[in-house]
């Protein structure tokens, strides 16, 4: 494969070598750098672990708006250079050089949040992007459009000119000293009636309803008193304390609602909450009790809400009543992600938003439609989706500190929130998750990424985790015309993004010189149905067409499913197509991990149905490190494994005799032990992906697909035992 040599780009840290050259990679038969056992994953994963941390900062081009499973943009740099690159090359040495891959095309049938389409344009490779959600699909072509941050800027000026002090009328407060002040949040707690007296109920699981993040380095938090509503300053943790105002003593961790059940604290009834909510045939109702203001001086107050607070809230409802088709009127679908806010009576998307919250969105969604650049209007329409997920009345508090509002969708489902958090729809310098503070880091920070693109680099230890440092000059800008439609992807518009099922393209055959991607899981977590939250707004502002002519983003031809042989059936079809446009010598190359053994089944019928096998696997980092559904898995899953794969009709076939302990064992337990050498701590369902990957590699390339499958079923219980010893820290043998 030649190498050849152009003049660089100006970089702004000096590189090791070529400092003044491209290292040009162009595609060519025979093995490729990622099929060889030297990947270093190990080495990657060191650096894809800072990225995690701070994905939106350090990869911002993906994270313009809200995705799921939004893997590092480190890995799939690494993976497209050495799925490219020949074998024996210096995976490492070219990641922090300034490489340009050219005259190929990558491919990606799932592209969610546009990791893999990104790191293609950065190298100077064609992209192809497609995926069936039209909310992943908008962003996408959001995140890598031309854009310029002076453009961006003169359109929001106008925006703020025209609707800004519409909605900044609607937070602002006045202080007891009879001072003006604007409201940061407003904090809310859901009622219920007592089905026994006919109290309304709030469902405060605790009187302390904020705290600092580092609670034990700040242990000051605020309660609300149970008898007078005042708020009050106590210990965190304290479990007395007095009312400054109406002085009635009480205990701050107390509430009424306890799990699943709540006491009347005026009659002593305790009554289950969901179901006392939903033989009402009604959303639970809330109460307005407490704010945080900014005053004058820039020093932040918690403070009871009043009677004038409760009148500015009314005014609003009467100002949404006015507006004519102020939002979205759009039932929600049942759905294993939506039946909790359906078993709340949560009937229609809009129902998630109170008057307030409403009103605002509603104002901005009229002046962004009327924006005349497509361009622009595109742009501002994705930020105001982007804004819903923080401004809503299933987002809550997390605490002083760190960013004050935790978003909706922390724990991957639509969870009633019962103490919910309003902040401030367009903001003030010190917001969270409003429009305006949105777009000064949020969209900002993703065109300037995009014109000047940087890699990390681990420069030192602090605190005993990885530093990074930030690298540029190595990558083209992320700013290309996106073809609407195949026969228009030519030079000049290296990036063509479709919405649509993956199994049927427009391709051409042969046409692709690898594809990277990573497939959605057959599992509970269903994108489209918590997408729709973000469609219907979107399709409200932009209009009812393309991708956006139903009220919906579901579709019969998801892959994502959790039935077994739904999710089997449809990853083969879209296999089967990446076999008909994939060059005979191409690669397929994904990412993936489950913990159960049919997650593994589905994905090895899945190739042998499309005809593909097994070349290599690689453990890697995977996605973020602080997720909440991670940190509440028993054993949670840090590594995904990289598959790379050949169709078959290029491998040599061979039957496996199943033998575990003599060619799997050596080498996961090699892999394993890499990964330990570098620091890095494995869950048992780590190891499981390290195993379950080599067991794939070698059924893969059984001569018939059934026999594989069966001998699979057949060595679960030594792959378990197997699974345990290398946990264990032994050797498998």
């Amino acid at each position: 494969m030649p190498v050849q040599t152009q003049p660089a780009a100006q970089q702004r840290l000096p590189l090791r070598v070529h400092e003044s050259a491209y290292v040009v990679i162009r595609p060519g038969a025979g093995p490729r750098a990622i099929e060889d056992n030297s990947f270093p994953f190990e080495t990657l994963s060191d650096i894809a672990e800072v990225e995690s941390w701070r994905k939106e900062i350090n990869r911002p081009i993906y994270h313009i708006h809200k995705w799921w499973a939004q893997r590092l943009g480190t890995v799939f740099r690494a993976i497209t250079i050495a799925s490219l690159a020949p074998t024996g090359s210096d995976i490492m040495d070219l990641f922090h050089q300034p490489v340009r891959v050219k005259d190929a095309i990558v491919f990606d049938p799932f592209m969610g949040s546009g990791t893999t389409i990104g790191e293609a344009l950065k190298l100077g490779a064609g992209a192809i992007g497609r995926d069936i959600n039209p909310v992943a699909h908008f962003l996408v072509r959001n995140a890598i459009s031309r854009h310029d941050w002076h453009s961006a800027s003169k359109t929001f000026a106008v925006i703020e000119r025209d609707v800004a002090a519409k909605l900044r009328r609607f937070y602002k407060t006045i202080l007891p000293d009879g001072t003006d002040a604007e409201v940061l949040y407003y904090f809310w707690v859901k009622t219920v009636d007592c089905p026994a007296c006919s109290n309304s109920v709030d469902l405060f699981s605790s009187c302390v309803f904020a705290q600092h993040a580092y609670r034990k380095r700040y242990p000051e938090s605020q309660c609300v008193c149970p008898d007078c509503g005042d708020v009050n300053r106590v210990r965190y943790d304290a479990t007395r304390a007095t009312c400054t105002c109406c002085r009635h003593t009480f205990n701050p961790q107390d509430g009424p609602a306890r799990g699943q059940k709540a006491t009347c604290p005026t009659c002593q009834e305790t009554f289950p909450i969901a179901k006392t909510i939903r033989e009402t045939g009604q959303p639970p109702g809330h109460r307005l009790y407490a704010k945080l203001v900014l005053r004058p001086d820039g020093a932040k107050q918690y403070l009871a809400t009043t009677s004038a607070d409760d009148a500015l809230y009314q005014k609003a409802e009467r100002a949404l009543k006015r507006r004519k088709n102020p939002f979205p009127i759009v039932a929600i679908e049942p759905g294993y992600n939506t039946n909790q806010a359906l078993g709340y009576n949560y009937t229609h998307w809009h129902q998630m938003f109170n008057a307030r919250q409403l009103l605002g969105l509603s104002i901005l969604s009229e002046r962004i439609a009327a924006i005349s650049d497509p361009i622009q209007r595109d742009l501002f329409t994705c930020l105001l989706s982007g804004t819903l997920e923080f401004n809503n009345m299933f987002a809550s508090f997390k605490g002083e500190g760190t960013g004050a509002v935790r978003h909706m969708f922390a724990h991957h489902i639509l969870k009633p929130e019962r103490t919910p958090l309003e902040a401030n729809l367009w903001g003030t310098p010190k917001s969270s998750g409003s429009f305006s503070t949105m777009f000064h880091g949020r969209i900002r920070r993703a065109i300037e990424y995009a014109a000047d693109p940087f890699e990390l680099q681990i420069k030192e230890k602090k605190n005993g985790k990885n530093a990074g440092g930030k690298v540029y000059g190595l990558s083209e800008p992320i700013s290309v015309d996106v073809a609407e439609r195949f026969s228009a992807f030519v030079p000049g518009k290296n990036a063509y993004l479709s919405c649509g099922d993956s199994s049927s393209t427009d391709l051409a055959a042969g046409c692709v010189d690898v594809v990277i991607t990573d497939p959605p899981f057959f599992d509970n977590v269903h994108y489209s149905q918590l997408a729709d939250f973000f469609h219907v707004w979107q399709r409200h502002t932009l209009g009812s067409h393309g991708s956006r002519a139903i009220h919906t983003t579901r579709s019969i031809d998801e892959v994502q499913n959790a039935d077994v042989e739904a999710f089997t059936d449809r990853l083969s079809a879209v296999w089967s197509e990446v076999h008909r446009v994939l060059r005979n010598d191409g690669l397929l190359v994904f990412s993936y991990h489950h913990s159960r053994p049919e997650g593994w089944r589905s994905v090895l019928q899945a190739l042998g149905r499309a005809g593909f096998g097994i070349t290599a696997t690689h453990p890697i980092k995977s996605e973020m490190s602080v997720a909440v559904p991670k940190h509440q898995a028993k054993e949670p899953i840090d590594l995904d494994v990289i598959i790379v794969c050949r169709k078959l009709s290029q491998l040599k076939r061979r039957r496996w005799n199943g033998d575990l302990w003599g060619v799997v064992a050596p080498s996961a337990g090699d892999q394993i032990e890499r990964l330990r050498r570098s620091e890095r701590r494995l869950s048992r369902n780590d190891v499981r992906v390290i195993v379950m990957a080599q067991v794939l590699r070698q059924l893969s390339i059984d001569p018939t697909s059934a026999a594989s499958l069966a001998l699979l079923d057949a060595s679960a219980s030594e792959v378990e035992d197997l699974i345990e010893r290398l946990h264990a820290g032994g050797d498998g043998r």
